[in-house]
């Protein structure tokens, strides 16, 4: 007879469940790192109230020198003194007969350079006698000062209104010649190949590639060159002119009217400011579909 303790045979002894205590959890650093508060969104500065900070702050400057008696009046006029020399100006219309005269030389000279940098550096950039022929004529006449060119345009020009005009076209030449010319030389041979895969021939390649490539790198030449137009105006105005933003400041050279000098170097800088902003709207029309870095930060 089977002792109670003896096992009977194909029966396995009863077992009992055992526990299992869970593990104790573990604590991340959130967890043991008290919760902060919540942080409010910081003030965000509009880009436009930024970007006019620059020029208060010199104008605020400039007016407690001026009333101060840091910055004498014979070095140079105060700004309140400026603003009552633009109204009286306007009001005789000297200051916007001066600015139409002055706007259209600089329109002109402007067309006739960049419709000759435009036919130089497409024909220097999509053409290998055209580079051959054209580039390294223009990198050397480049060297060459341009404002020295005055004495030659007005042996060749006279004193009329053509050196002005040409000394403006001139000046305007050269930054959209090499910017224009530059951006179709680094257009992405990848694409150029892709395009012949495709089917494109000479003609698509240039309009759906090359040009497109070279858009960037046009308008910025454009913003130098309408920037350069109004620099080579300032020196071609010096030279024998009887209207224009130059002649009011070669009359007040001479009568030390400093208040007219810095009226028409404030207009010659609101006249290329205008003409940079309208250059970036452009740009941010012709050049949407162009994913490009614009800064971090707020």
């Amino acid at each position: 007879m089977p002792s109670p303790n003896t096992a009977v045979s194909g029966t396995s002894p009863p077992t009992h469940p055992t526990r299992t205590t869970p593990p104790a959890p573990t604590l991340t650093k959130s967890d043991r790192r008290p919760a902060r508060p919540r942080r409010r969104p910081a003030l965000r500065v509009p880009r436009s109230v930024r970007r006019a900070a620059g020029p208060v702050g010199l104008l605020a400057v400039w007016f407690l020198a001026s009333t101060t008696g840091v910055l004498p009046e014979s070095v140079l006029a105060s700004p309140v003194d400026v603003v009552q020399r633009a109204v009286d100006l306007t009001g005789t219309g000297e200051l916007p007969q001066a600015i139409a005269a002055s706007g259209r030389r600089a329109a002109i000279g402007f067309v006739i350079g960049a419709a000759a940098a435009l036919a130089l550096s497409l024909t220097a950039g999509l053409f290998r006698l055209g580079e051959d022929v054209i580039d390294a004529s223009m990198g050397m006449f480049r060297a060459i000062p341009w404002v020295g060119l005055i004495p030659l345009f007005i042996v060749w020009f006279g004193i009329d209104e053509t050196p002005k005009i040409a000394l403006v076209a001139l000046g305007v030449t050269y930054p959209l010649y090499f910017n224009i010319y530059g951006g179709i030389r680094s257009a992405d041979a990848r694409l150029i190949e892709a395009g012949r895969m495709v089917g494109l021939g000479r003609i698509g390649l240039i309009r759906y590639v090359i040009l497109p490539s070279a858009l960037p790198g046009a308008l910025v030449g454009l913003r130098y060159a309408l920037s350069t137009a109004w620099l080579a105006l300032v020196f071609a105005e010096q030279v024998n002119a009887d209207a224009g933003i130059g002649y009011l400041m070669s009359n007040a050279q001479q009568y030390f009217q400093t208040d007219v000098i810095v009226l028409c170097l404030v207009v010659y800088a609101v006249l290329g400011l205008l003409c940079d902003f309208a250059v970036r709207l452009l740009s941010r029309r012709l050049l949407s579909w162009r994913a490009s870095f614009d800064g971090e930060g707020a």
